[in-house]
């Protein structure tokens, strides 16, 4: 039941703000939505608004922002209809779904940031009778130089100590105290593990502009870190076995559940990042697909047709149900492995 309430939340902040983020951008530009809705299948809730209807339905998955004009066969008179807007307006709203997405990714690492804390080069704690206790460095310093270089942040203490005392080398560490400089030669003792330690503690910061600037960075270091294996992804032999749908990530979130909240949004925010891709790539019925669209439209004039374009969407979304099959039979495979 649990793993039930996770995914259908997982869902509200996946396919929502997707959604979301194309109804704001279409409203901007004026263009007639006709629907927005979250799930699918029956509407178990309507609303019928100025213009637009809004629905939550029966399933959950997926959901839509029914534009006038979006998947029409021929323009039609409407000059609010979406095949109506200027070409930039139309990439604007076709990569606000995918911005949004970003946006919760951004959003769930500065919440992971903020409770987790950040680690800073101000020192918490010194253990005493420890290499640095010794040596002189006392708690509240703020560690600003490990052998000459300049440490901006604890990820960078922690590297250059590492390198610095890798064989047991006395290391030279410069910090700051009461507004002027100290530097101390520290020689590292080996602790029960067998690696090389000075007996320091960071100070964690759990600041909310610390948090936002660390949650900024998260997201764009696991943007790349997702880019970088989707292109070993395309080059893999066996790729139906390294993808998965929503029967192999309700196994996902479900050993995730018992890690504890942190983890959850971590997910969130890998699988935000991941619908973002997805969704900006040049595949039919995608809206990068529709993107390509707008931009060969816009170079050939009329040489592509509105009914030319749907039909190739209505193919690429026939290829797209028949992927989501395979890899849910892939992962009902995986789950009798």
């Amino acid at each position: 039941m649990l793993t039930v309430i996770l995914m259908i939340i997982l869902f509200v902040f996946l396919i929502f703000p997707h959604e979301l983020g194309h109804f704001i951008a279409a409203k901007s530009f004026g263009v007639q939505v006709n629907e927005f809705a979250f799930g699918m299948g029956p509407a178990i809730f309507k609303k019928q608004g100025k213009e637009t209807l809004y629905s939550i339905r029966a399933i959950p998955i997926g959901g839509y922002c029914a534009m006038e004009g979006e998947d029409t066969e021929e323009s039609d008179d409407n000059p609010r209809a979406f095949n109506n807007k200027k070409w930039w307006q139309k990439i604007i709203i076709l990569v606000a779904g995918a911005a949004m997405n970003i946006f919760i990714a951004f959003i769930a690492m500065t919440i992971m940031a903020g409770v987790g804390g950040t680690a800073t080069t101000t020192l918490a704690d010194v253990a005493e009778g420890g290499p640095a206790y010794e040596a002189g460095v006392m708690a509240g310093d703020k560690i600003i130089e490990i052998n000459g270089k300049d440490t901006g942040s604890w990820y960078d203490v922690i590297t250059y100590l590492d390198e610095g005392m890798a064989d047991g080398s006395a290391v030279d560490v410069t910090v700051e105290r009461n507004g002027g400089t100290e530097t101390f030669s520290i020689i590292p003792e080996l602790n029960e593990q067998g690696a090389y330690k000075i007996g320091i503690e960071s100070k964690v910061d759990h600041s909310p502009l610390l948090a936002i600037k660390n949650g900024a960075v998260s997201t764009k270091e696991l943007m790349g870190a997702l880019l970088t294996t989707l292109k070993q992804l395309v080059h893999s032999e066996n790729i139906m076995g390294e993808v998965s749908g929503p029967i192999g990530m309700a196994q996902i979130v479900s050993q995730t559940s018992s890690l504890g909240g942190l983890y959850f949004i971590y997910l969130v925010a890998v699988i935000s990042l991941n619908l973002a891709i997805f969704n900006l790539l040049p595949f039919p019925a995608l809206d990068g697909g529709r993107i390509i669209f707008v931009i060969i439209r816009k170079i050939t004039g009329k040489a592509i047709s509105d009914s030319v374009e749907a039909k190739v969407h209505a193919a690429g979304m026939v290829l797209l149900i028949a992927f989501a099959v395979f890899v849910a039979g892939s992962d009902i495979i995986k789950l009798f492995k």
